[in-house]
């Protein structure tokens, strides 16, 4: 059985936030793809919308669930909208253990 393995070419990182745009001179090799970075938020085109605690406590078990190495799946939906119904204490300790598994 032959197994072939791709090799990428590296490819140059430059962090768009750490330095002006106007003074980073940074062009992809022939062949490679060149990424689209999207430019910082802009706090005044935020959206007023509240999120329910209910809703915030189901977006932190997930984000928690996700660093931890253990991505939901759709399955889980049902235990994480059970679980997020809980106290937020409850969630705050959910989060706490997870956060120490990694």
């Amino acid at each position: 059985m032959n197994i072939t393995l791709d090799h990428h070419t590296p490819q140059t990182f430059v962090d768009p936030y750490a330095a002006d745009p106007a003074e980073t001179a940074w062009h992809p090799a022939a062949g490679q793809d060149m990424d689209c970075l999207l430019p910082p938020p802009n706090p005044a085109e935020r959206l007023s919308i509240l999120i329910a605690p209910r809703d915030q406590r189901r977006l932190a078990l997930h984000a928690a669930l996700t660093t931890a190495g253990i991505p939901p799946r759709p399955e889980d939906r049902d235990a994480i909208d059970q679980l997020s119904a809980l106290p937020s204490s409850i969630n705050t300790t959910l989060q706490r253990w997870l956060r120490h598994t990694v």
